[in-house]
């Protein structure tokens, strides 16, 4: 299998890769899977029936699980959908507590019976599964099938979870020009080819497109993460869910824009612009905006941010360095997922925030100049220091500490590119070792703490 930087940052909507822009595509999917049944077609008091089970339970409403299921099932697409046609399909979906799909019949699914919140155990397999169910006239199970939306908008079958857990040695046998698994063979391929981390990544993604179109595909990644900065920063208000949440954003870039025009700024106002952009982001998705995966919806703010950062606060940026900051941030975040996980229900918020962290840094050190050890480096300095935290969002939004803690982690970032590249490369804790203790951190971690609101701040701090 191969990792594709299209597959690390997908556009899709907010508020959570995992939880929103997962369940829509796994409805998608069993959709799709009926409609290749015989005899379907002519059948007539068909119902749909989903589960969900885990976190996906637990924290569903808050992060819309629900509404991202019932539109999936409407035929929304999370990279096409218009957020601003949300309402008028849940409307719909209401009045006629059925839909319609390609290549079926109508099915009955009301949205206030046919999705069940399971709040016992998660599956076995991992803690984000779905269960889909096509029921017959007389309430008989006719089709039961199971998904695991495993982070950053990836989802699985039972059978396709299973060779998940062989993903790192898949990618030692991709049909590409350099199968690196692991950051060790990513160094040791660029000393033999002479080539950077993002001209390998370039050439593999190459192998089955032009350079060129994937070049423009990156740009229309970076347009859609540049657009949703300056969305953020030009709205106001309170964030949907119910814990009153205010759009900050907007009024601290205003606030910036007014100090810099009157008085010089002091030396550490560079970190605001670093939070103002990843806050913008994150107030986006917790909205339900336009977001791009980076790796998930929930540290989307991370990379966008640094990459802003170089571009209005670094000489001699361009839009090349994007090209090379993406690519180099992808190859880091394949190996990381390959080796572990970007799943804050999997691994805690070090998968997520401090998987976009290490990536984000790797992309800065990349694009000012970098050589692949400092790039490494860099990667593993930021991944270092998120190790262990916690995935406890208040309420089961995406917003608190979900939107400040992008902010740090951009800021997290460049101070590990600014490291690496004092530095000639060579360092002490090699990123791959980094990465297997963010695995085994994971798996000693408490299920409270992995996205359930059942533990950490979720239960410790009183909704108001």
């Amino acid at each position: 299998m191969f990792i594709s930087v299209f597959d690390i940052f997908k556009i899709g909507i907010g508020p959570s890769s995992s939880h929103t822009v997962g369940p829509m595509i796994a409805i998608r999917r069993y959709l799709e899977r009926l409609a290749g049944f015989p005899g379907l077609t002519d059948q007539k008091g068909l119902r749909l029936s989903v589960t969900l089970h885990g976190s996906l339970a637990f924290t569903g409403k808050g992060h819309a699980t629900d509404q991202a299921i019932f539109l999936g099932a409407m035929g929304a697409r999370p990279d096409t959908l218009d957020p601003d046609a949300v309402t008028g399909m849940m409307e719909e979906l209401r009045e006629k507590r059925s839909i319609q799909p390609d290549g079926l019949p109508q099915i009955a699914f009301d949205p206030d019976k046919d999705l069940i919140f399971d709040y016992g155990p998660a599956l076995a397999l991992h803690s984000n599964g779905m269960t889909c169910r096509l029921l017959g006239q007389d309430g008989e199970e006719l089709d039961q099938f199971v998904y695991y939306s495993i982070g950053g908008g990836f989802v699985v079958s039972e059978a396709e979870y299973s060779n998940t857990r062989n993903l790192k040695e898949d990618l030692k046998n991709q049909d590409v020009p350099y199968p690196f698994a692991s950051a060790k063979q990513m160094l040791a391929m660029g000393r033999e080819s002479g080539k950077s981390i993002a001209r390998m990544k370039l050439e593999n993604e190459a192998a089955s497109s032009s350079a060129k179109e994937v070049e423009g595909r990156i740009d229309r990644v970076w347009a859609a993460m540049d657009s949703c900065i300056n969305r953020g920063i030009s709205s106001t208000g309170i964030l949907p869910g119910g814990l009153k949440v205010k759009r900050r954003a907007g009024e601290i870039y205003q606030k910036l824009i007014r100090e810099g025009r009157t008085s010089p700024p002091f030396e550490h106002t560079v970190m605001d612009w670093l939070g103002v952009y990843a806050m913008a982001v994150n107030e986006e998705n917790a909205a339900g905006g336009r977001v791009v995966t980076a790796p998930t919806n929930g540290a989307a703010g991370v990379i966008p941010a640094v990459a802003r950062y170089y571009l209005d606060h670094c000489p001699d940026a361009n839009a090349e360095g994007i090209r090379t900051f993406l690519l180099t941030a992808s190859a880091i975040g394949g190996i990381i997922k390959a080796n572990a996980s970007i799943s804050g229900a999997e691994v805690g918020c070090q998968g997520e925030v401090g998987s976009a962290s290490a990536m984000a840094a790797a992309g800065l050190c990349a694009a000012l100049g970098g050589t692949n050890e400092q790039i490494e480096n860099a990667a593993e300095i930021a991944l270092e220091h998120h190790l262990g935290m916690t995935c406890d969002p208040i309420g089961g939004l995406v917003q608190v500490p979900c939107i400040e803690r992008n902010a740090v982690g951009a800021v997290k970032a460049v101070t590990a590119a600014s490291l690496a590249l004092r530095g000639d490369g060579s360092h002490f804790v090699p990123l791959d070792g980094c990465i297997e203790t963010m695995r085994q951190t994971g798996l000693d971690m408490r299920d409270q703490y992995k996205e359930t609101s059942t533990g950490g701040l979720a239960v410790n701090i009183v909704e108001c």
